[in-house]
């Protein structure tokens, strides 16, 4: 019966047993020490240390691919460690790039021109200058940013409201330029007719006063 290979403590195949003992005692049962012994009986021992010889064999075998199994899975392991490491090192040069970008990036809120820090005290509502905002030289910043979108957001609104007032009265002034030239074109057609009308008088008046001087007296 084969024997089973030996086994490592943490379940893992073994270095097997040396199959030296076992070829020496081959060696020994062909030699000259055995020649006095039942044939069949050597004969039965040599198959079973045949058999030992081959357990071990595949015992070896055995140890061999598993131990290939284990450097490569090893292998595959530090594979993958090392990209791992190159990957948190290319993340890493990448961070610290944007870090230094977002040190060196100018915001657009330094060229924006904000009310005065004075002006800023004097109308901006009380919470948002209090001594705690004040003290806090980001959060002022803020503050003020806020302020200074509140201002125009108003002021804009204002303008807005404006220009509607504008275009009102445009459209009221236009109303009534027009209602002038309407009235004025009555006007002028009321002349025309009233000197039409004179004209057509004076035109029957000499034929009048030709009646009158030349009837009997």
């Amino acid at each position: 019966m084969p024997t089973v290979p030996n086994t490592a403590p943490n379940g893992q195949l073994g270095i097997p047993p040396s199959p030296d003992e076992v070829i020496d005692k081959l060696r020994d049962l062909v030699s000259g020490n055995h020649l006095d012994q039942d044939a069949a009986a050597i004969q039965i021992r040599a198959m079973a240390l045949f058999g030992r010889l081959k357990a071990l064999h595949r015992a070896a075998n055995t140890a061999t691919r598993v131990r290939k199994e284990a450097t490569a899975q090893a292998r595959h392991n530090m594979d993958e460690s090392h990209l791992g490491l190159q990957n948190l090192l290319y993340e890493k040069r990448h961070l610290e790039r944007e870090i230094e970008k977002c040190r060196q990036f100018a915001s657009v809120y330094q060229d924006v021109p904000l009310y005065s820090l004075e002006e800023f005290k004097r109308l901006a509502p009380e919470e948002a200058r209090s001594e705690d905002v004040l003290s806090d030289e980001r959060q002022l910043m803020l503050n003020r940013l806020s302020f200074e979108l509140a201002e125009r957001q108003r002021l804009d609104q204002k303008r807005k409201e404006l220009v509607q007032r504008k275009e009102d009265l445009l459209k009221e002034s236009k109303t009534k330029a027009a209602t002038m030239d309407n009235v004025k074109a009555q006007i002028d057609q009321l002349i025309k007719s009233a000197a039409d009308t004179r004209k057509k008088i004076e035109s029957f008046v000499p034929s009048i006063q030709t009646t009158d001087t030349t009837a009997p007296g």
